[in-house]
């Protein structure tokens, strides 16, 4: 695939509502609002293809089962991603080989990634220590902590590491406290060219307001976000992420279960296939209506379904509704007749 969608742009404005994006591809012939074109004119060529509106990886975690099992090491999970599911990039998930970092751990994982012709994508970080204690010698040591696999990182080609914002105290305690962690490990990771993103992961992390403050207060070029479409308990997640998104550095696409045949849930029409706790038609005209062409992290967390079969059917349905929004898109370029 091409490298140009590896390094997706973030802070940009919403181009298009999501909800005329959404609503194109539930009708697309009444949203046509293209003149019939003059005889006296001649018909400008077709524009070229579009580009993809977006890439796929695979999120590591998509398969801890098999990696806590031991039926699956850490230095096979490439190969697995592009032989098993076809997909040629990879989200790494440090607690799977920490104790194992070493810098020619990192080369072989590199050398192995090359050979097999898989980009690096990023290295979720957990276990390092809250970027935002209370205590602020605690929190040095955080940041100090999460060093290294910014060094990681650079050496396997990632663009990213994503870290927490975990913290203590009020929301606004927490948000100074967070800000001022990652504002010291963006720090870091402007020197070797590495972005520090946030996912929400639980707490006033998967607040998406409480977050977009975290992302204003931090004001660095490195920081970012990593929209995962799941994690919310207590908050829309359909807000959120589209409160996430102008920041996004990559996206999460978090998955449960799929519709087996076409059906309703709470109102809302599943086709077979579609993610029954996600409406992912309505995420990807967010993210596409925010400008973002980066990559898809497909992170399956089901248990119905195995996990090889989890990652199949995220990566169909992602392949599915790319084609709709390719097929839409074309559609525009149609003059009427």
């Amino acid at each position: 695939m091409s490298s140009a969608f590896d390094s997706p742009v973030s802070r940009r404005g919403v181009l298009r509502a999501g909800a005329i994006v959404l609503g194109a591809l539930a009708t697309p012939s009444r949203l046509r609002a293209h003149q019939p074109v003059p005889k006296t004119k001649a018909v400008e060529p077709a524009a070229p293809s579009p580009s993809p509106f977006f890439t796929i990886s695979l999120a590591e975690w998509s398969l801890h089962r098999a990696l806590k099992a031991g039926t699956l090491d850490h230095l096979d999970f490439p190969r697995a991603a592009k032989q098993d599911y076809g997909i040629d990039a990879c989200e790494y998930v440090n607690t799977f080989f920490k104790d194992k970092a070493k810098p020619e751990y990192i080369r072989e994982l590199k050398k192995r990634c090359d050979d097999l012709g898989v980009k690096s994508i990023l290295i979720m970080c957990d276990e390092e220590g809250e970027l935002g204690d209370a205590d602020e010698k605690k929190r040095g040591q955080a940041v100090e902590n999460h060093a290294k696999w910014i060094e990681a990182a650079k050496t396997l080609g990632c663009h990213s590491i994503r870290v927490n914002a975990r913290s203590s105290g009020t929301p606004d305690e927490q948000r100074d406290r967070v800000a001022d962690g990652l504002h010291r490990l963006c720090e870091i990771g402007e020197t070797h060219d590495i972005n520090v993103i946030v996912e929400n992961h639980g707490g006033l992390s998967s607040h998406g307001d409480w977050l977009v403050s975290v992302m204003k207060k931090v004001d660095h070029k490195r920081i970012g976000t990593l929209p995962d479409l799941g994690n919310f308990t207590d908050y829309d997640r359909y807000r959120g992420v589209r409160e996430m998104m102008p920041w996004a550095k990559g996206v999460s696409a978090k998955s449960y279960d799929f519709a087996e045949k076409d059906m309703e849930i709470d109102g809302r029409k599943l086709l077979a296939g579609d993610e029954t706790k996600i409406d992912y038609r309505q995420m990807m005209a967010i993210v596409q209506g925010a400008g973002y062409h980066g990559r898809l992290g497909i992170e399956y967390e089901g248990e119905r379904l195995s996990e090889p079969e989890g990652i199949r059917a995220t990566k169909r349905l992602l392949e599915r509704i790319h084609a709709e929004l390719a097929s839409f898109r074309a559609s525009e370029r149609v003059p009427s007749k």
